[in-house]
């Protein structure tokens, strides 16, 4: 999640403050409760969600969860750093005064965040959901202070309990979240973290739900008594906090796909801080003549640049898509790392940037009064105080995963029957444990966490489609071909489930059907390696070679390192006696996974059928290396040593 930090007063690392106290509003004025005006606050800022939610279950007929989730993520998440970007670099003033703040901060995270990715290691991964979902989190608690500001309320027990109630309940949201609380579990135990037992968990679930309750009741029985005695609140904020909560409950706690329960919170988020930065920056650039270049340039009272600052959010969200284009590993590493990496400059920036206790950034907002400078105060320097903040919160709570991860000795099907125990209801934690299980060749009890994933969601198409491939391998066809059909009843524009819906047909003899759910699979995917290839796999087996050799090809154009493409291709082509055609796809495939013993052996019959012995020897030895019960190498290896002795 991505919030705003931005438009609240407080640092990332900084203790709530008391915003400076306003002037009155003289009397007989009634104060202004919006920060644009009513409708408009009304749609960008407060009942955003009810917009939302329609246009996003009409985009689900359209797009699949994922497709959602990645297009906002790339465009929504990552783009809408860029405004905070164009400030932090854009405004001198603000550059001078955090001048090391600004130089130091992206080269030490792009660092930090390149290394994590290249090393494949979790714990950054971690770091950045907490700190994405404060971040949310504080961007709601900020809006909180802007609206009371407009009406003059700053009492501090009134400031306190907006921020515990922000608090209390985005962190509950998350805590009570099966789908969510799968993924953070999934990231904790993958970084090293120890195990939670069962009962400890759920005793603080319910804790943290209970005092939520609590901090909920005194929050309201506050704003009824300082509204009974004249002293009122804004009603604006009352409003503002009843539809992100409840908005931020319903994206982790309802939506049926986490995926798309992210989508929908970002997108508020993201409208949220794109209008109001750019009315701020705007404001900003009208008032001090000292912001020249491309920032004065952007944000200048016109519909046409409106356009063209969303066009630059979305020009730097493309940049997160970039790395799904590159197709070496290290370089594809680093561009994860950068995307992380802007991810959190855009929280830390934001921690600072936009000070509301501060008179340019009040002033800004419509609000009289303020501080015109900040001072911490204190018996360190600021800079140091600043930098000890970052290492007892960032550094050394990082460098603890680093050092957990790194000795961690646990599998990951042990990490998996961790987060089922600690999440009994999550109907995705059996899933994900089902498969690993699935895997590691222990079907029965795969089948059994399958069953209790359909018991909890019977929604659940994949666990679904896995017991049903199951129950086929055990031979309960009927029972397999119902859980197939429910699962395309559930997603019937999933391309993966057809192709498998294709596997079972095709294994009960009814070709025809089966050729129809291939055919239907490429239809829906027609990019999907893998539903080129399980056709590809149909074919060849019913004795269509050519045909074979045809999907087979467009898989490889698709995915270049498919290895079982390049495998079946080259067994295929190597049958009509184009060896070097073979010999190449078998070479391939060995690179791409030097752990397989079959591209060995199918080298060793190039090179038979080529006539250099030697060299078939060798590789009908590695393919036994690899794989010691291997019959077909070792009468393979037979036959050559017994050629190489007959020969002169």
């Amino acid at each position: 999640m991505v919030p705003l930090k931005g438009m609240q007063h407080v640092s990332a690392f900084s203790p709530p403050q008391t915003v400076p106290a306003a002037p009155a509003p003289a009397a007989g004025r009634k104060p202004n409760l919006w920060i644009l005006d009513s409708w408009r606050d009304l749609v960008l800022y407060v009942c955003t969600p009810l917009l939302l939610v329609p246009i996003f279950v009409g985009a689900q007929g359209f797009w699949s969860a994922e497709d959602i989730y990645l297009f906002v993520a790339a465009f929504g998440a990552m783009g809408h750093h860029l405004p905070g970007m164009i400030r932090a670099y854009g405004d001198r003033a603000l550059f001078q005064r955090f001048r090391w703040r600004f130089i130091c901060a992206p080269i030490f995270l792009v660092v930090v965040c390149a290394a994590f990715s290249v090393w494949d290691l979790k714990g950054i991964v971690l770091v950045a959901f907490i700190w994405g979902v404060w971040h949310g989190m504080m961007q709601t608690y900020g809006f909180c202070r802007i609206y009371d500001a407009k009406v003059g309320s700053f009492a501090e027990v009134t400031r306190r309990l907006d921020f515990a109630v922000c608090g209390i309940w985005f962190a509950t949201a998350v805590l009570l979240s099966p789908q969510r609380m799968t993924d953070t579990l999934e990231t904790y135990y993958s970084a090293g973290g120890p195990f939670i037992p069962p009962a400890l968990f759920r005793a603080g679930q319910q804790g943290l739900f209970a005092l939520a309750v609590l901090v909920s009741a005194v929050f309201l029985a506050n704003f009824i008594w300082l509204w009974s005695s004249g002293k009122r609140p804004s009603p604006v904020k009352l409003v503002l906090l009843i539809t992100s909560i409840s908005f931020w409950w319903y994206c982790n706690n309802i939506v049926a796909s986490v995926l798309v329960g992210v989508a929908l919170f970002e997108v508020f988020h993201d409208v949220q801080y794109l209008s109001l930065v750019w009315i701020y920056n705007r404001k900003r650039v009208e008032s001090d003549s000292s912001i020249s270049g491309f920032m004065r340039f952007v944000f200048r009272r016109s519909g046409a640049l409106v356009g063209v600052y969303i066009g630059l959010v979305l020009a730097y969200g493309g940049l997160s898509l970039s790395k799904s284009y590159v197709g070496i590993d290290a370089v594809k590493n680093i561009l994860t790392g950068v995307v992380t990496a802007s991810a959190l400059l855009h929280f830390y920036y934001d921690g600072f940037i936009w000070k509301v206790r501060e008179k340019s950034t009040r002033q800004s907002l419509g609000i009289a009064g303020g501080t015109a400078d900040v001072s911490l105060g204190g018996f360190l320097p600021g800079w140091a105080l600043h930098g000890a903040k970052w290492v007892a919160v960032f550094v050394i709570p990082l460098g603890m995963l680093w050092f957990a991860e790194v000795h961690s000795a646990r599998g990951k099907l042990d990490r998996l029957a961790s987060i089922a125990a600690d999440l009994p209801t999550s109907a995705r934690a059996h899933v994900n444990y089902a498969t690993e299980l699935q895997e590691a060749g222990r079907t029965d009890e795969a089948a059994k966490e399958f069953s209790e994933a359909i018991r909890l969601n019977p929604g659940s198409a994949k666990a679904h489609v896995n017991l049903g491939s199951l129950l086929a391998a055990k031979g309960q066809l009927d029972e397999a071909q119902s859980h197939f059909e429910r699962a395309l009843k559930i997603e019937p524009n999933n391309a993966e489930y057809h192709s498998g819906y294709a596997y079972f047909l095709d294994q009960l003899g009814h070709n025809d059907e089966a050729a129809a759910e291939c055919e239907t699979a490429i239809r829906l995917a027609p990019k999907s390696p893998q539903a080129h290839y399980g056709y590809g796999a149909f074919l060849e087996k019913h004795g269509k070679a050519e045909e074979a050799i045809a999907k087979y090809r467009q898989t490889l154009q698709l995915a270049p390192n498919h290895v079982d493409a390049h495998i079946d291709l080259g067994s295929l082509v190597f049958e009509k006696g184009e060896l070097a055609e073979a010999r190449e796809h078998f070479q391939k495939a060995s690179a791409l996974n030097p752990k397989l013993a079959q591209p060995h052996n199918y080298l060793g019959k190039v090179f038979m059928r080529e006539g250099n012995v030697s060299q078939a020897i060798a590789q009908f030895e590695e393919a036994l290396r690899l794989h010691p019960d291997f019959p077909e190498a070792e009468e393979n290896l037979r036959v050559a040593k017994e050629t190489s002795a007959q020969s002169p």
